[in-house]
Formats: C-alpha cells, structure tokens, sequence
C-alpha cells in the first residue's frame, strides 16, 4: 500500500511504525474471510482491510477522527484472525493500538462512552474494586431489565451467581517445588481473574510445584496493562505494565527466573508485547527482557514433560482463544497436553473465529458480541461435550452462561489429571450461594 507521510511526521515513532505496517498491506482481501465482524455485519468496513484504509487515511491526514471511522473502530475485536491469514504479514495489532490510542487523545466520545470507559478502566484491574461491582450488579440483576443502555445490562449479566473467596495464593510469596527443583518461575495472578476465578491461579500453582517448578507472585505485580491499552488509554496502560516490569526484573536480578508464567492468554499477549509497547522509553530493555521470557502456561507444561495417562471416559470441547491461537500463534499445545492427559479432545467448527469476549468488548459492544457467542455456542454444542475448556478467563465468562456443560480453565483439567483435586466447576454444589469475603 502507498503512503504519503512526510518526513516530519515520519519522525514519530508511532507514525514511523505504522508507516511500515501500512506499507506492508496488498489489499488481498484474505483478512475478510477470517474476521468476525465482517462476517456478522458483512460491510467492507468493518474488516481489517477496510479500517486499515480508514486508520491511513486518519493517520496520513492527522485528521480529527469523526464519528464513522471510531464506530468501525471501535467494533473491531482485536481478535487478530486477520494476522494468522495474512500472507504479507501485516501487524493488523500494532496498526490498531495505534489508532485507538489516536482516538483517544484526538476525538471527544459521547458522555455516556466517556463515562463508561472511565468506570471500566477504574474498576477491571483493580480486584477488590472488581468484587465490589460485582457485588453491586449481582444485588441489581433482578432490575436489569429496566435498565436504558444494553451496555449496562450486560454489565450486570456478566457477574457470576457466586463470586469466589479471596485466595491468598494470590499474595506477595514464594511456593517451594515439590519434586526435585528444574526451574523457578513467576506467575502473573492478574487483576479481573483474582475477583471472577480464584481456582485458575491456584491450579496453576499446584501443577507447576509437582513438577519441580519454584513458583513466586512477585511484589508490585499486578494488571498487564491490556483492558486499558486496548481503549487507547496509554498513559494508564503503561503505568501498569511498568509495574509488573520492575517487579518481574526485581526478581531476575535477584534469585533469578527462568520465566514469567501467565495463564490468562490476552494479558499474555500484551506481556510478551511489551518490548515494543515500551520500545522508546527508559525501561526498553527491560521491557524486553520481561517479554523474552513471558510464557503461555500451556508453553511452560510442555517442556516440563507432563506424563501420559490412561485415556478417561471425558469429552472435552477445546475452545481456542483468539489471544492464544492468534495473537501467540499457540494452536497446538493446550490440546495435546489435554490429550496425553487422557481427555478426548474435540474441536467445534470454525474454532478460529472470536466468541465475542475479546476483553471489555462484550460490554461496549453487546450486540455484536451476543451474535458471535451465539455462534461459538452452537458449534461447542454441536460436539456433545461433557466438558468446555480454555485459555482466557473472559472467553470462560463469556460462554459459560448458556454453555449447558461446565466450563473450565486447561490447566484446572491438567492439575486434575497429574493428582490434584478435583476442578470445582464440575462439582455438584458449583454455583451454590455462599457469604463472600470481599475484604479481608
């Protein structure tokens, strides 16, 4: 694709990045075949080649964004099927963030869109703040109904019937190994995860000591920085990634890590993002560093040889995240571990199309997201399942509800398989109202 940047604005980093990626595309038009919107909505707009013509000539113009290009904008998942089709290799990921974070510093939203995404910012990566709203939508569910904008009602629809105790696996600590040491690890415990599901983490935790891993929550640890860079909201996405880079680095100079385990696949793909994200700044090289060693946790049980078992009379439906298959480009893994585990493992058709979930998508964009759930709904189904499972917390919650079979993390059915208990999510008392420690 021609661009006519000139030099002064060449002189941007963003401009200059974005430039490169621009140049990359051929209008080929495969990303249409794989994108989730343009699939629901069926407008050339609404694909990636069409916001990649919207986002240059934005960009190229320094044009103050008007109302049709935010809207198309702002409907793209940031699923990244289109970077998995591509055969230019266009970053499509790179491209947008730099858009949104442009729309954000250039385009005044409608009050109640600034408000929401204000709320948003200010409650989702904080989990004691997270369980308080939680609290909050799950007394005001009964009058959802009534409730003007569909974006607040599926705020209130995401809460759980039961929200989880406080897990102080979660705390600032180190966890021995409990086989002969081969590594030492951090885990990333996050931020939304910590309020909507305690037992990932602690999974997590279990799997990694039994075989022969160090496992330690760094102090100052905490949001990836994703639901707030995904809004455009740099200065505050930054912020957070900051801290987890100096808590990571803290501890590779001191007793040293062999990695930084996540098992939340969208906070993963931001971590392992974050040497570009912070490529002009100060803490580029440790930046670098940190996202050198970020793992997926499907990556990290893999070289640890998990054993085969004897197959289970189990079948497990596996739903790749679009932040796992396309944004790490890890397709394989999960599924094999889940195999050697002894699960029959079943994938629905189009398993590279979005759920719908992609972050805070759900809740800005409901429509939109209800129709691709629908979807993935239906092909899950069609499979027969006794089990769902995958990779990312906001898929989980985004098809739990309706889903007809519990829905579980990987790792929770990996842990189970290697001597841990059993996942709570397939006990018969699961979703029982219980009293909630929201503080300690």
């Amino acid at each position: 694709m021609q661009t006519i940047f000139t030099p002064e604005q060449l002189n941007d980093p963003a401009i200059k990045r974005s430039n490169e990626i621009l140049r990359s595309c051929v209008h080929c038009g495969f990303c249409t075949a794989t994108c989730p919107t343009y699939q629901v909505l069926g407008d050339e707009l609404d694909s990636p080649r069409g916001r990649i013509y919207q986002i240059k000539d934005m960009l190229e113009n320094e044009r103050v964004p008007d109302e049709r290009t935010v809207l198309h904008i702002d409907r793209c998942l940031s699923c990244l099927a289109c970077m998995t089709t591509c055969p230019s290799g266009v970053h499509y990921m790179h491209l947008v963030d730099h858009a949104r974070a442009y729309i954000e510093d250039n385009y005044k939203r409608p009050f109640s869109d600034r408000a929401l995404r204000w709320i948003l910012a200010r409650i989702l990566p904080y989990p004691t703040r997270f369980r308080l709203a939680l609290l909050g939508a799950k007394i005001g569910r009964p009058f959802a109904r009534l409730m003007p904008d569909a974006r607040l009602r599926a705020m209130i629809a995401m809460a759980p019937k039961t929200i989880p105790p406080v897990s102080l696996n979660d705390d600032p600590q180190s966890f021995a190994p409990l086989s002969p040491k081969r590594m030492r690890v951090a885990l990333m415990t996050g931020c939304a995860q910590k309020a909507l599901n305690t037992d990932i983490n602690d999974a997590t935790i279990r799997i990694l000591r039994r075989f022969g891993c160090e496992v330690v929550v760094a102090r100052g640890a905490g949001c990836c920085g994703a639901l707030t860079h995904h809004m455009g909201k740099t200065d505050e996405s930054h912020a957070s990634a900051a801290r987890n880079i100096r808590a990571w680095v803290a501890e590779m100079d001191g007793e040293g890590l062999d990695a930084i385990i996540i098992n939340t696949s969208g906070c993963g793909t931001t971590v392992k993002d974050y040497g570009h994200m912070f490529r002009n700044d100060p803490l580029a090289a440790d930046a670098a560093r940190v996202s050198e060693i970020a793992m997926d946790v499907s990556e990290i049980l893999t070289r640890l040889d998990i054993p085969e078992a004897a197959p289970k009379d189990t079948v497990v439906a596996y739903h790749a995240a679009c932040s796992l298959q396309h944004g790490q480009q890890i397709k394989t893994y999960p599924k094999t571990l889940l195999k050697r585990a002894g699960f029959t493992v079943v994938e629905p058709a189009d398993s590279h199309l979005c759920c719908g979930s992609a972050g805070t998508y759900n809740l800005m964009q409901p429509k939109i997201s209800a129709e691709l759930k629908a979807r993935k709904l239906r092909t899950l189904r069609a499979k027969s399942p006794d089990i769902i499972a995958a990779g990312n917390i906001g898929c989980m919650m985004q098809l739990g509800n309706g889903a007809g079979v519990p829905i579980v993390h990987t790792v929770e059915l990996l842990d189970w398989a290697t001597g841990g208990p059993q996942p709570p999510a397939l006990s018969a008392d699961h979703g029982i109202e219980t009293p909630v420690p929201i503080l300690r």
